[in-house]
């Protein structure tokens, strides 16, 4: 054998110390295998549930639906090179808003991007693999992150990571909101770098964990961040080390933490500012907590109830954590401690103050228990606590225990199902002789191996059974029933949306609300819909100020369906809805360019319209409607409101009609408007509902019928409700009229307009003077110039940009900056020269102990 120096010995006893890669070996196998069984539970459940991709019924429920598929569909756009826009700014939505927002809030969970491997009719596909890949990443990461809080068998560890990857707040709250999923990852990801804070460890890996946690769904994220600080802050206190110790590891967290999230500062200042410029939110109050038995019977799986955190992990997490209170081979302390955090996390998700801080100071609009994700995490910790140290039969029996109570005291609520009872009883039964059969058999390789492949298929069984029967109960419901998304005349819409898109020259618009909230993203085009939390304010105000209706408080903006409203913006061709096989008809109008030309000064101030109508015939230029007045001819009066309007009576039998007459122009078209106005319309031999509802649901333009040759007509408003409608609720259009401005705007345009991503420029004969009129929102991030000069934020004409062209110009150029933006790069750009000062400064420490160490050969020279 070759001899070796005592140096060389040295050497080798010091590799042979250091600890092993954690990521080798069976844990990697383990983690794997966890993250299988996730994702393989979930198709299973997906496939016999007949749901795509497995079968027939569409996935695209609620938000999904409506945002998600759609805003999916547009990366599509966006990665292939045919959208119109780019990530700053997007001009298929609400006639050109803001994007990076949107990007940063929605489409940043990296396993979105896969979108542009599959075809665009296929998007539905890579939105599936959103979830169910975000499911098995976090799988993956919360067995390795288990096995830093207590050594112990993976592959045990692996099976109740199952229980958080699917767990009942990921079934039933996160399912449809790809971007939440990402969420998942990140709790394992920052108690991954938790532990390397109180190891003295990583640094800068850790930082970029909390980096890519925070990027990825910053909304998420911030829930992790405080749910694993409350991990850290428990295991600190159960550290068996100096107070010195532990206050370090309490600086390089928050340090780390602090770095990480200045690393992500663009994701945090863009969706801050655009929130802060977006059209405020429903009102949204907390109505109190839930009932303690409904509260216990979430522990449960298989239900599906709104009213309380959805908090369930499956059985055998639970029945673990259940006993872990009763096992006496766990220090008092740290049962104790860890119960107790358990029990205040479950209680401040029924507070309001600390809702509130949960969802970072604003009360959710829907749900207000999404922060539940942190006490499953914290219940598979737990759980991993008690099985690590192998759990007697009697404590085992003590958690069977007190699963019974919580059963028998949850079994009235109505979250507990069919699906509940099976689950409980059958599959906490089997979980229960397993564990209890693992810890008889503890000393036997072959049983336990055989044990826990047992335990293995009954966690993949009852999780599939669990994802099925909570699919079932809300698939049941007519609120979760599927959006129309990318099907037959999904996609012949889109076909003719694009086969008559001429943007920039005009506009191509989808048209109303029909298959999705966000059709415009979904069939492509430049039209009104848009459907965001990060709607601008001066969108939504603008576009229902010339008479496009909204939905949730103008968080959902409409497309305009009157024809004044779209020659104002610029659209030439449109869809509209009809009974026929595709369902849609296509229009092709007469329509101005979207920049157009309005002489002298045109702008917004002191402008005081009478009317919805008054106003469009500002911003158009031209006068194109008799505005009657009304006179009353029947029914219970209306009288003068306060405000000026008209207010109706209504009545409680809904049979006495408040009735007017009104004179307009022989064959021109009568329009009603009446924003918030709910009941019956009779005209013109018609009867037509709406629902509007101040400030929620506000109605579009509604076409009544031509004028007879009389020029007189009877409008009969219906309702139960007293409400107030507009002075002036009638236009009647001339469509002549409306022809010859058209035409006046066609002949006074530039001569080329051209469009950027997020830029609009348009050329004019040289020396036009007068006022050019951009058929976009003034959003905040606007800067336009004439012919080079200083940019500056363009003025406004009926909430649209309004750039004046001085003593005579040639050159329009706009262009839009993401408010925000500068400050958050500012921010990462501090951060990452931090980390790469601590990352030289470490190499060079390193480097300088390596000099000061003496070499063997000069240390064995010494005499």
């Amino acid at each position: 054998m070759l001899k070796t120096s005592p140096a060389e010995q040295a050497a080798t006893a010091e590799r042979g110390s250091r600890p092993r890669p954690k990521f080798l070996g069976a844990q990697t196998v383990a983690a794997t295998l966890s993250a299988v069984i996730s994702m393989g539970a979930y198709c299973l459940a997906m496939a016999v549930h007949g749901t795509y991709p497995f079968g027939s019924r569409s996935r695209a429920v609620n938000d999904l639906g409506n945002q998600f598929v759609p805003f999916h569909a547009h990366l599509w756009d966006l990665m292939h090179g045919t959208a119109s826009g780019d990530l700053v700014f997007n001009w298929g939505s609400g006639f050109g808003v803001p994007f990076l927002g949107d990007f940063f809030t929605y489409l940043m969970n990296p396993f979105s991007w896969l979108v542009g491997l599959f075809p665009r009719d296929q998007v539905e596909i890579p939105v599936f693999l959103v979830t169910l890949l975000s499911v098995g990443l976090a799988a993956f990461l919360m067995t390795v992150f288990l096995g830093r809080l207590r050594p112990g068998s993976p592959w045990l560890r692996g099976l109740l990571s199952v229980g958080y990857a699917v767990s009942a707040w990921m079934i039933s709250d996160g399912f449809s909101d790809p971007m939440w999923m990402w969420g998942l990852a990140a709790f394992p990801m920052l108690g991954i770098a938790s532990d390397w804070c109180l190891r003295g460890r990583h640094w800068i890996l850790g930082t970029l964990l909390v980096f890519a946690a925070w990027a990825g769904n910053f909304y998420i994220a911030a829930m992790a961040t405080i749910g694993m600080g409350l991990v850290l802050v428990v295991r600190l206190i159960l550290e068996d080390t100096p107070l010195r110790e532990r206050l370090n590891a309490l600086m390089r967290a928050a340090t780390m933490t602090a770095t990480g999230l200045l690393l992500a500062a663009p994701v945090l200042t863009v969706g801050l500012k655009a929130s802060k410029l977006s059209q405020p939110a429903p009102d949204a109050t907390y109505k109190g907590p839930p009932g303690a038995a409904d509260y216990l019977a979430h522990l449960l799986p298989g239900g599906l109830h709104g009213n309380a955190p959805q908090i369930s992990v499956g059985l055998l997490p639970l029945l673990l954590v259940l006993a872990f209170p009763f096992m006496r081979r766990v220090p008092a302390k740290e049962r104790i401690a860890w119960c107790v955090l358990l029990v205040l996390v479950a209680l401040s998700y029924i507070w309001a103050p600390t809702i509130l801080l949960w969802h970072g100071l604003a009360m959710p609009n829907g749900s207000p228990y999404r922060a539940s994700i942190a006490l499953t995490a914290m219940l598979v910790i737990v759980s991993w606590l008690a099985l690590s140290r192998r759990p007697r039969p009697l404590e085992l029996l003590f958690g069977a225990a007190v699963t019974a109570v919580v059963v028998a005291f949850g079994a009235r609520s109505p979250y507990v199902s069919h699906g509940t009872w099976i689950l409980t009883v059958g599959g906490g039964l089997l979980a229960l002789v397993l564990l209890l059969l693992l810890y008889r058999f503890r000393g036997q390789r072959p049983m336990r191996v055989a044990l826990t492949g047992a335990l293995a298929c009954t966690v993949f069984l009852s999780t599939a059974y669990t994802v099925f029967s909570v699919t079932a109960i809300r698939d049941s419901s007519e609120w979760w029933q599927p959006k129309r998304t990318l099907d037959a005349r999904s996609l012949a819409a889109h076909d003719a949306v694009r086969a008559h898109d001429d943007w920039p020259a005009t506009r191509s618009d989808p048209g109303p609300h029909e298959f999705a909230n966000n059709d415009p993203l979904l069939l492509g085009g430049q039209g009104g819909s848009y459907y965001s939390s990060y709607v601008p304010a001066k969108t939504a105000e603008a576009l229902h100020a010339l008479g496009a209706g909204w939905y949730i408080q103008g968080r959902h903006t409409l497309a305009f369906t009157d024809p004044v409203g779209r020659a104002i913006m610029g659209v030439g061709s449109y869809l509209d809805w009809a009974k026929n096989r595709n369902g849609f008809t296509q229009h092709s109008v007469a329509a101005p360019p979207v920049v157009t030309l309005r002489p002298g000064t045109a702008s917004d101030a002191g402008a005081h319209d009478a009317s919805v109508f008054a106003r469009q015939e500002r911003v158009l230029g031209t006068p194109v409607y008799d505005v009657p007045a009304l006179t009353a001819a029947g029914g219970p009066p209306a009288t003068a409101a306060p405000n000026g309007d008209l207010h109706l009576p209504g009545n409680e039998t809904g049979s006495k009609w408040t009735s007017f007459s009104a004179s307009c122009t022989p064959g021109t078209e009568a329009y009603w408007y009446g924003p918030w106005y709910t009941g019956s319309i009779q005209a013109f031999g018609r009867t037509v509902e709406q629902h509007g509802r101040y400030n929620m649901t506000s109605n579009t333009l509604l076409p009544l019928g031509t004028v007879p040759a009389s020029g007189r007509f009877t409008v009969a408003l219906g309702t139960h409700k007293a409400q107030d409608i507009p002075k002036f609720p009638i236009g009647c259009l001339s469509r002549a009229k409306l022809g010859a401005a058209v035409d006046h705007l066609k002949a006074t345009a530039p001569q080329k307009v051209t469009a950027g991503g997020h830029s609009i420029a348009a050329t004019f004969p040289k020396g036009t003077t007068g006022t050019a009129v951009i058929a976009a929102p003034a959003v905040t991030g606007w800067q336009c110039s004439v012919d080079g000069g200083p940019a500056r934020a363009p003025g406004t004409l009926g909430g649209l940009m309004a750039v004046n062209l001085g003593d005579g110009g040639s050159r329009l150029s706009c262009s839009f900056q993401t408010p925000g933006l500068n400050p958050g790069l500012l921010a990462s750009g501090l951060a990452l020269v931090a980390l790469l000062a601590v990352g030289v400064g470490g190499a060079v420490r390193t480097r300088t102990r390596s000099s000061r160490t003496p070499s063997p050969s000069s240390a064995n020279g010494k005499h």
